[in-house]
């Protein structure tokens, strides 16, 4: 079989997501974490790590966009910066893929990461978690359940003088000013040197090299994932697309996440005679968990757990269900979104992760108030 320039974006895709399983798993980035340590212990060295991340990726989209090798503006996987503002599809997926990972007990990265470590409670997730990601992506469900009633209530910024939602042209549009490459960069070095003065301002995490690894590596792959898809290599592999006689999926810009993904593989595992289908989600996500996997052996860290109880399971599986419904509503999921697309700066990125924390925070807040009312 010739190895085309789709297998070698896909080929890169796969190490650069092994490199981002094992370092997780190494370093405990996780974005659930993250919200659990800040509320209930005071504790925001893994919060900092996820917004360093986010730095790291927007500083890397800054340089990319400014030396004019990507353009994210244009069309992309998920539309990050569409003009067509979906603020409900941001709220209400947020909200219940940040309920569904405290229940699932982590986001659907670290879902990938556990199920690398021998976690089968996280297999469940994930498999759940898959199914109702297909069916939002690939069945009716989206088009009849949601749709509907999403529809109307988006905005078109565009007839605001707003060409994208990139913070940039959403402020300028509000200051009836014209949008420009020069003023969106200046606003996205505004929104990296915030982010920064954040993430370093906290002794404690400037001494962890874990958080510092962590969000560095997730951040660096976002910023890889961009690079391959949008640089000159990814004009090549479109141009392939264009000409392949069984065209590959989803040949567009883009970079990692972890929800849609779910819903891609299903859809290859029902014709896995067609590898058309395998794309970069596809071995991104399969990327995460061999990486995830090596680490736990070469460590002797792996081991296998099961649920507690009935009810273990039961929130476990709704959990799953809640994320691959939120993640395809939402766009995206704590890194898609919160990481991939803080990098664009798109303001439904922004929206999505308040909407993410908000639904973490109100259900750890609930089990805490029903933990205490227990005898």
């Amino acid at each position: 079989m010739e190895f085309t320039v789709h297998h070698q974006v896909l080929a890169s895709v796969f190490a650069i997501a092994v490199i981002m399983g094992a370092v997780v798993n190494k370093t405990h980035f996780c974005t659930m974490g993250a919200v659990s340590d800040w509320i209930n212990i005071g504790d925001t060295g893994r919060m900092r790590a996820w917004v360093f991340a986010m730095v790291v990726a927007l500083l890397g989209v800054i340089a990319l966009e400014f030396s004019g090798t990507v353009n994210l503006s244009g069309e992309t996987f998920p539309p990050y910066r569409s003009s067509n503002f979906a603020w409900p599809r941001y709220v209400l997926g947020g909200l219940l893929f940040g309920l569904g990972m405290v229940l699932a007990s982590g986001c659907g990265n670290k879902t990938l990461v556990r199920v690398g470590s021998g976690n089968l409670k996280s297999l469940v997730v994930l498999l759940i978690g898959m199914v109702a990601s297909y069916l939002m992506l690939w069945s009716p469900l989206y088009e009849k359940a949601f749709l509907p009633w999403l529809q109307p209530a988006t905005i078109n910024l565009a007839r605001y003088g707003m060409p994208t939602q990139q913070a940039g042209d959403v402020i300028a549009g509000l200051l009836g000013q014209a949008s420009s490459k020069t003023n969106n960069m200046a606003v996205a070095l505004m929104f990296a040197a915030g982010m920064l003065i954040f993430v370093f301002r906290s002794k404690d995490f400037r001494s962890s090299f874990d958080n510092i690894l962590g969000g560095a590596v997730v951040g660096l792959a976002i910023v890889a994932g961009w690079y391959l898809t949008g640089g000159p290599l990814g004009q090549s592999w479109k141009d392939y697309a264009e000409m392949a006689t069984d065209i590959p999926s989803r040949v567009q810009v883009q970079s990692y996440t972890f929800v849609s993904p779910m819903g891609d593989t299903v859809r290859y595992l029902l014709d896995p005679a067609k590898f058309s289908l395998i794309n970069f989600g596809v071995v991104a996500l399969v990327g995460v968990i061999a990486g995830s996997f090596i680490y736990a052996v070469i460590t002797k860290t792996f081991r296998v757990e099961w649920f507690a109880s009935a009810g273990d399971f039961v929130n476990h599986a709704i959990g799953g269900a809640l994320m691959g419904i939120g993640g395809v509503l939402a766009m995206g999921c704590t890194v898609g979104q919160a990481i991939t697309g803080m990098s664009t700066l798109a303001i439904g990125s922004m929206l999505t992760f308040a909407a993410i924390v908000a639904g973490a925070v109100a259900t750890m807040k609930y089990q805490y108030w029903r933990m205490m009312r227990e005898p």
